[in-house]
């Protein structure tokens, strides 16, 4: 966590002379760089007003780019690279702290959708004691589900386990399967690979754990600054871009199998079930409770999460906006 608080810290240096200008650039251009960071269907809110031609309707010519892990992507949104991200908002609280000033736009998913799942003959959480699990990186969703996890079986991050960094999802499930890791952090759909290969899931995160910012749209203050309306129309394609997936089944499955590569319809249904009818809210604000859970953990370790406020992190005016003009309820008549 240090480390990527000081390497926040060193992006903001480069953010203040160059996202400035960056941003009347893209303003001036209409174009804007999304940057999502997993191969999972928590991303398909951006992905299926993409497919869609949403952001088009909305005036908006949107780049799709894949970075894998929340911080990774935090720190190219930092560097000025791109303008939106959908990450985990944990990541946001951690860069806000360190200096950073990226802001959750929209929510997304609020709950953990990850299982710890390990090899077969581990039962239970307290037989990982000594054992090496993954994350995709210090910092990420999984990272913070990892500790809720362990905390759940009075456990100990730190002191019980050796934790590894693996990338991505798909990095995290080959670590399992190839014995370089005895559990992983995983996602629900490769949470339903792994099972249907026998592996065991001990702690569903969805049901036992916290309100979490799992998948928030986010940007930064200056972008917003120098781009307010653009910000605006992202965040409206965005909200009607859920509503699309949750009307068009087979147009969003066929989207989730473009994106994760995957021809099992049957799997892609749960998925898509799972997702954008379960987690995914029809009018994703962002959520202050979620944002809550990260600087409860956070400030066991960081006076300065004790004192912040949800408020520091997001700016909810946007999707206040679509809720006062009855942009939402329009689209649900």
């Amino acid at each position: 966590m240090k480390k990527f608080i000081a390497v926040c810290l060193a992006a903001v240096l480069y953010t203040i002379v160059f996202v400035e200008c960056d941003a009347q650039v893209r303003s001036a251009s209409g174009k804007i760089r999304v940057v999502y960071s997993a191969i999972g269907a928590s991303q398909a809110t951006v992905w299926i007003p993409y497919e869609a031609g949403i952001f088009r309707k909305h005036g908006l010519d949107v780049e799709l780019l894949y970075v894998g892990g929340g911080s990774l992507a935090a720190q190219v949104l930092l560097s000025g690279e791109v303008a939106v991200g959908i990450f985990s908002g944990g990541t946001v609280i951690s860069s806000g702290l360190g200096g950073g000033d990226l802001v959750i736009i929209a929510g997304g998913v609020d709950v953990i959708p990850f299982f710890l799942v390990a090899r077969p003959e581990l039962k239970r959480l307290e037989d990982l004691k000594g054992k090496k699990i993954g994350i995709t990186r210090f910092g990420s969703t999984t990272d913070f589900g990892l500790r809720f996890a362990a905390s759940k079986g009075g456990l100990n991050v730190e002191r019980d386990f050796a934790v590894l960094q693996l990338g991505g999802q798909p990095e995290m499930m080959a670590g399992l399967t190839s014995g370089r890791v005895d559990a992983a952090m995983l996602n629900a759909e490769f949470t339903i690979l792994a099972r249907r290969a026998g592996f065991r899931a001990l702690v569903d995160m969805a049901v036992d754990g916290p309100p979490f910012p799992t998948g928030t749209l986010n940007t930064s203050r200056a972008f917003i600054r120098n781009n307010e309306d653009a910000v605006r129309r992202l965040v409206r394609a965005y909200v009607e871009g859920i509503h699309y997936a949750k009307t068009h089944r087979d147009f969003s499955i066929g989207v989730l199998k473009k994106y994760m590569k995957n021809d099992d319809t049957a799997y892609l249904g749960e998925i898509y079930e799972l997702y954008l009818q379960h987690f995914i809210p029809k009018a994703p604000v962002p959520s202050a409770e979620a944002i809550r859970t990260v600087l409860r953990q956070l400030g066991e370790k960081d006076p300065k999460a004790r004192a912040a406020t949800p408020q520091q992190f997001m700016e909810p005016r946007f999707m206040q906006e679509l809720e006062s003009d009855g942009f939402i309820q329009q689209l649900w008549r």
